[in-house]
């Protein structure tokens, strides 16, 4: 498949879980297919990065489940937090084990999962949908409800997967990918490499098979897909590139240049522009750190 290719198959309205956590290992070649298509009015839930500053970015968030959003090295995400602020997006913000439970509920067609998180929080209080529970046996103990988080579709990036579907993660830690296969109608995987059933098993152990093809719908070979957050061991995050997201999203007129270069082509125009990005944050580097140093300085400072 390619990554339009599965957006094509995708509705607007729907709910959709993105696996990844933060700016870590998120499916961002899916991301920007779903920025170049026509879908809207999408709820979507997610441990959040960039892929909720794109698309709250472009308007195409209803409504936001999470419990954070953060580009980890910047703690966080510009546009998530401007759209909070003009009242754009819907927001639903759930203990991490919460959200962790509810993605289990769904995925086992439970309702919700009993769990004490969230519990003594203003959690219950900004969300007052959600519910206690009593447990029926003798302790009495007061429970809350974590509602099972349903997904139309979820998007997850993972290192390596074969063509039916069982995927890998080469890095050190799964996040929810799982999970969010699991409690969706159709799953999509975008991996760095597509590979026989051979070399999954010399890559890693067993354990490392995080996505069992049964829950999968279609897979994407989406080279350098997770970009620019990180795909460890495959590549770290692009902090020059993030840092220069960022400084975009802080300026309407900075920000559409931003889009034009990056955003407004296919994944090709966006790997070449990010290729004559990263060339040229080189040359600068290399030209600052000849510059002389000031007295007492370092050119690590100076930058």
């Amino acid at each position: 498949m390619t990554a339009d290719g599965v957006v094509a198959r995708l509705e607007s309205g729907m709910t959709l879980g993105i696996g990844g956590w933060g700016s870590r290992r998120k499916p961002m070649a899916l991301v920007r297919a779903l920025l170049r298509s026509g879908l809207t009015d999408l709820t979507v839930v997610s441990c959040g990065g960039p892929d909720v500053g794109l698309l709250a970015a472009a308007g195409k968030i209803r409504r936001l489940v999470t419990p954070f959003v953060t580009l980890d090295s910047v703690p966080l995400e510009p546009h998530f937090r401007a759209a909070r602020e003009r009242g754009a997006l819907e927001l639903t913000e759930l203990d991490e084990a919460m959200f962790l439970w509810g993605l289990t509920a769904a995925g086992q067609r439970l309702p919700f999962m009993p769990v004490r998180a969230g519990l003594g929080s203003d959690v219950l209080r900004v969300n007052p949908h959600l519910r206690t529970v009593t447990s029926p046996y003798e302790d009495g103990e007061v429970l809350a409800a974590a509602p099972a988080l349903r997904l139309d579709a979820a998007l997850v990036h993972l290192n390596r997967a074969d063509a039916r579907g069982n995927a890998q993660y080469l890095g050190p830690d799964p996040y929810f990918d799982d999970l969010f296969c699991e409690a969706a109608d159709t799953a999509y995987v975008s991996c760095e490499r597509i590979v026989d059933g051979e070399e999954l098993a010399r890559a890693g152990c067993p354990q490392t098979l995080l996505v069992s093809r049964m829950f999968v719908s279609g897979v994407v070979e989406a080279p350098r897909g997770a970009h620019f957050t990180s795909c460890v061991p495959d590549y770290g995050r692009d902090e020059a590139f993030q840092r220069a997201y960022v400084r975009a999203a802080a300026d309407p007129d900075t920000w559409a240049a931003f889009v034009k270069r990056f955003l407004s082509g296919d994944e090709d125009d966006y790997r070449a522009a990010v290729a004559a990005f990263t060339e040229e944050a080189g040359e600068s580097e290399e030209s600052e750190e000849s510059k002389p140093a000031a007295a007492g300085t370092t050119a690590e400072e100076r930058r």
